[in-house]
């Protein structure tokens, strides 16, 4: 990573010397603009409208126009401005965590330490830790002062920029003024189906399937050409499904419940049968385990109630057994055939 800007971190007396990098970066594929006709490349030059001719970047500046006069802004204009010239994350104040409205956070940056000791970084990002708290802070960056937050992550210093107050806009919809009763049986049924998606958060095991697919079909076309069949490659496109309102919300909940009970179960069966036939011991343990989340409340049960499975099939077989020996002997064997076959069901 190459470091986009040097300063300090500075509170009080202390001044932590550090490196700022970008901490996220853009992973959609890389597309350009092309004439449909012939392939040819579409550029944007940057054409100056008083001579016509292209301007190199080095001789693009900055202007700024009231509509009578324009005034002029170049590189060094901009490098001359106090709150540019500063080299400081000044610390403002330090905050709960939790105040910190999710909504603000813009772009995150890794802050490495700029020192031949690191103690001071340390210090910092266990003051942090320890307190439980997030540091405001303020410094300029690319022309721009910036409110950020910072915070620690994996032992390192973060800073996160915040929208200002009025970057924010308000959410004004008069359709929410409208009054909804939410009975009892609603929110019960709403909260199960959020039981029943609960889970830790793991980011890693997600992925962006629009660009998945869009390398999936960039590679098709470089192996078959234009004239590649989407369907072969994807497969049949599915039917869209006509968007409609939930008319009675309480059976869409009820369905989705249902829905995300039997999705679980399935899951758990594939999961169980693939590691048993594996046939490695943790495989087999496994198996187990599945089998004994969906299975062992009717396997104690069964052993535990004491008229069901082998009991009750002993105790039919002596009451059929004292009635058949009261009758005739022309019946005793029909009598014998009926007592086996109800043990061979008993046993299966």
């Amino acid at each position: 990573m190459r470091a986009i800007w040097k300063g300090a971190i500075t509170f009080g007396l202390v001044n932590v010397p550090v490196k700022v990098y970008s901490a996220t970066e853009d992973h959609d594929v890389p597309l350009h603009q092309v004439h449909d006709k012939d392939g040819g490349r579409i550029r944007y030059r940057r054409v100056c409208e008083i001579d016509g001719e292209v301007v190199p970047y080095e001789n693009i500046a900055k202007a700024y126009t009231d509509g009578e006069q324009t005034v002029m802004l170049t590189d060094e204009d901009f490098d001359a401005l106090p709150a540019e010239r500063s080299r400081e994350i000044e610390v403002v104040e330090f905050v709960p965590s939790e105040q910190i409205d999710p909504l603000l956070l813009d772009r995150s940056y890794y802050l490495e330490p700029d020192s031949k000791s690191n103690k001071a970084y340390v210090l910092m990002r266990r003051t942090l830790e320890e307190t439980d708290r997030t540091a405001i802070v303020k410094f300029a960056l690319r022309q721009r002062t910036r409110l950020a937050a910072l915070r620690v992550r994996d032992d390192v210093l973060v800073l996160q920029t915040l929208l200002w107050a009025d970057e924010v806009r308000e959410a004004a919809f008069p359709s929410l003024d409208e009054p909804a009763k939410v009975t009892d049986k609603e929110l019960a049924m709403s909260s199960q189906l959020v039981s029943s998606f609960e889970a830790d958060f793991a980011p890693e095991e997600y992925e962006d399937e629009y660009q998945a697919q869009l390398r999936q079909l960039i590679d098709a076309k470089i192996e078959q050409g234009e004239g590649v069949d989407v369907s072969e490659t994807f497969g049949e496109k599915p039917a869209e499904a006509e968007g409609a309102e939930v008319i009675d919300l309480m059976e869409a909940l009820r369905k989705s419940v249902e829905s995300s009970k039997s999705a679980k179960k399935t899951a758990s069966g594939g999961s169980g049968s693939r590691s048993s036939s594996g046939g490695s011991s943790g495989g087999s343990s496994s198996s187990s385990g599945t089998r004994a989340k969906g299975g062992s409340s009717r396997k104690s049960a069964s052993t535990s109630d004491s008229g069901d499975g082998k009991s009750t099939a002993s105790s039919r077989s002596r009451s059929s057994s004292s009635k058949s020996s009261s009758k005739d002997s022309s019946k005793d064997s029909e009598k014998k055939t009926t007592r086996s076959t109800s043990r061979k069901k008993a046993s299966a």
